[in-house]
This record gives structure tokens, sequence and C-alpha cells, in this order.
């Protein structure tokens, strides 16, 4: 290290903004991840133990991913190496693997590799690291805040082990909150700061688990607020709210909030949960999501999971799709709800969806059996001297335009594909083809009681 490296590493501790001043630098001072660094955990052994491999640390903003790797550049004797994705390429990996390659020919060395924000680097990048990883020349330790088995290369994942940080809980972020205000070392104590309990529960609340979104608000907050009579710089309730402003919805349209989200809206609406629906429908919105998307995915449930039991759902869903695009946000927002608190609240049946892939499965078992001959194509010239129509009855010249006659082919005759539900209209749709067929599959629970009382105590 020179003069300058020095001085410049001297003027960021006290410069560098206040949530990477009081970053941790052992294991004992992380807040949060007990789940991986926990007493006993596996992370924590390999850190005291420095036998450490390959790593990857996934998980939102703000939950210690870099931390953790400045801790593990603290305690290991190995040599660290730091890279961000964002602002690197090949030739920064190049001069790594290369110094690696120096001290552990040369030295016996290990090196760790850090590089933050991984899934920035593409296929090939990523693929430039795999030899060197694979032989030891390095050991990986990758952060991203997306899903790294969607954004990292398989051949990496495969040889990393994959630690996903949560979302630190309200406590932590506020002993935090309280460790920044207080510390007179590295935090805002030489300010005489102080924080009233209200705010810092306010501001360990609005983090949504995101430590440096409160600690930027707490900074922000102490260095523009005018010291009190007392000589202290208070940050009160009001000063923390202007600080933060809102709670910003934590939602990317391309990684994981945006598909646990969409999964907690369908399974909500098919859960009959009109609250939740809504609820779920109201986040995504707030986030930007397109409602073109939404309406689609409620289309899909309205037939999926609603089904038969209410035909009317389908329509309702189909009718939102057309008016949200005709009339757009944010008058489309009440289209939207209406949409999904209906699809939510009405009877469900997957009956209809269970038919189809039964029929596929036995499609691809049986294969393309020949169309009986009667119900085959009679419109066209010679049809009748190959047989084709003939012995076909016309269904509305007989009783409730039900003729009886067979249409599955004779080698599957006999398969139950659609089994309607009780619920809703289907069982309005059982009754009838059990009055139709006389086939006892249709038969239901209620009827059954009512043709057999002796069936009522069981």
């Amino acid at each position: 290290m020179d003069l300058f490296d020095y001085m410049r590493q001297e003027q960021q501790q006290t410069e560098s903004p206040l949530a990477a001043r009081i970053r941790p630098v052992t294991l004992d001072q992380v807040v949060g991840q007990e789940h991986i660094i926990g007493k006993g955990r596996l992370l924590r052994r390999a850190i005291q133990a420095d036998k450490l491999g390959s790593l990857i640390f996934y998980g939102p903003p703000g939950t210690g991913k870099t931390t953790l790797a400045r801790v593990i550049a603290n305690t290991t004797s190995a040599e660290f190496i730091q890279l961000n994705a964002t602002t690197s390429g090949k030739k920064d990996m190049e001069e790594a693997v290369r110094g690696a390659k120096d001290r552990l020919g040369m030295y016996g060395k290990k090196t760790i590799l850090f590089i933050d924000e991984i899934h920035r680097f593409n296929k090939s990048q990523q693929d430039y690291l795999l030899p060197f990883v694979e032989d030891g020349t390095v050991t990986l330790i990758g952060a991203t805040t997306e899903n790294p088995y969607f954004e990292v290369n398989g051949a990496l994942i495969s040889r990393s082990t994959v630690f996903e940080l949560k979302p630190l809980s309200r406590a932590d972020v506020r002993a935090l909150i309280m460790r920044a205000v207080y510390d007179s070392e590295k935090g805002m104590g030489m300010y005489n700061a102080a924080i009233d309990e209200d705010a810092a529960d306010f501001l360990a609340d609005v983090a949504d688990g995101d430590a440096r979104r409160a600690l930027s608000a707490v900074e922000l907050g102490i260095l523009t607020t005018e010291p009190s009579a007392d000589g202290k710089v208070r940050i009160t309730l009001d000063i923390a709210q202007e600080c933060i402003q809102r709670r910003a919805p934590r939602y990317d349209k391309g990684g994981d909030n945006h598909y646990d989200t969409i999964s907690a809206f369908i399974k909500s609406m098919r859960g009959s949960d009109p609250d939740a629906a809504v609820y779920y429908l109201a986040r995504m919105l707030e986030a930007g999501e397109d409602p073109k998307f939404i309406a689609r995915r409620i289309m899909i449930c309205a037939s999926e999971d609603v089904g038969n039991a209410d035909p009317m759902a389908i329509t309702v869903a189909v009718s939102c799709s057309l008016a949200c695009e005709r009339i757009g946000l944010p008058e489309a927002q009440i289209i939207l709800a209406q949409a999904a608190s209906y699809v939510a609240s009405a009877p469900k049946s997957n009956a209809a969806t269970n038919a189809i892939f039964s029929a596929k499965e036995l499609v691809k078992k049986t294969g393309n059996l020949p169309v009986p001959p009667y119900l085959q194509d009679s419109h066209y010239g010679g049809a009748g001297k190959l047989g084709r129509g003939l012995g076909y009855q016309y269904a509305h010249l007989y009783k409730e335009h039900y003729s009886g006659q067979p249409y599955l082919p004779e080698e599957v005759r006999g398969s139950r594909l659609y089994e309607p539900s009780e619920n809703g209209c289907e069982q309005q749709i059982r009754e009838r083809l059990y009055r139709l067929t006389g086939d006892g599959r249709y038969r239901t629970a209620e009827d059954l009681l009512d043709r057999d009382p002796e069936n009522r105590n069981e």
C-alpha cells in the first residue's frame, strides 16, 4: 500500500456514507441472518475455520451480502480481491486470476475473489471464471439481488454453495439504527445525536428489511437538523418521515418479488380470499405492474380454478381485460379489483383443467384411434358409399336433446375425463348428466343421501 492508498482509506473512514462506515468487521458484530451465521451454522463454522468453498450470497438490497464478504476478508488468511460487475470487465478478471496464480504458485496462498452484482456479468464473462473456480485458483464469492438459479450460470452454481439472505427483521434494523446514532467512533455520535423512540420504530418499520435505507435516512436527518437548546441533534418522528418520505414497494418486474407477488395474487383468488387478492393487486399496481399482465392472470384463474362452477367468471375476466386495454390507468384499477374480487369469491372447480390434461394423457397412451364412422364427415360426394356418417343420431330429435349415442372411440369408451364438482353450477351439470346417462359416477353426495336415507348416519 502506498501513501496515496493509505490517505484514501483514511478519508473513506470519515467521509464514506454511514452505512459503509459502521459495517461490521467481525461475525459477532453482524446483525441478523442467524439462519446462516448463527452459532453452529455451516457458514459461521467455515468462516471461523478459514475453510471456505465458493459461495453465492443472494438476497434483497441492504441485507448484508457485502458485509459478510467484508467479514470474510477480515478473518481469512487468503488474499481478498473485490470486483463489482457493474464497473469491471473481463480484463479485470484476467488480472485478478493472474495474481491468484502467482500467489498460489510462489507462496501457496489462496485468493478469494468477491464479485458484487455477479448477475451483471454476461454468460461469457461468467464462463471465463469457471475453470479457475474448478481448479481452485480462486475461491469465488458472488453477491446478487437476483435469483442465482436464473441469473448465474448453472456450472458456477453447481460448484458453489448458495446462501439466501433474508430481509432484516424490524428489531434488527432498529438495533442498527441505535448503533449508528450513538456510536461516536464510526457512527453519528460525534454530532451529539439522539433519536426519539417513535422515530426509530418508524424508520425500522418503513425500511422493509433494508438496513442501508434506514441508515441513509438517519444520516440525512442528523446532517440536516439544527441542534436543539441542549446541544443535541435530535431525530424526531417528523424529521424521520421527511428523510425517508414513503415506503417504496420492493418489487422487481424481472426478479423474485415479481413472481412471488403474482403467485400470492393467484393463490389468493384460488383460495377464495378476496381481501388478499385485492391486497396483492394493490401491491402490483403500486409497483407499476402492467395492468394487461394482471388481467391475463385473472383470465387464466377464472378458467383454471373457477371453471364451470361459475361460467360467468371467465366472462367477467375477459371483459376486464378488454376494458383495461381501452381505458387504462388509473381507472383500470377499479375494473381489475372488480374482476379479482369476483373470481376470488366465486365457487371453485378445476374439473375442466383436469379434463384436458386427462384427455391429453389418454391420447398419448392410445394414439390416433379411428373416429366412429357415424361421427365422420358426410358432407361430400361419395361419403355415404364409404359409410361416412351412416347411423348418426341427431341429438335435437330426441327427448331433452339427448340421444345416448356413444361418441368416444370404441377402444376408450367409458373413459370419464370431465368430472364436474359439486360446487356452484357444476352441481347442476352433475345432476343433468346423471339424469341423462344414469351413470352413478355423476351422483352427488346429497343425491346419495336422498336416495339412501340409511347413509345419513355414516
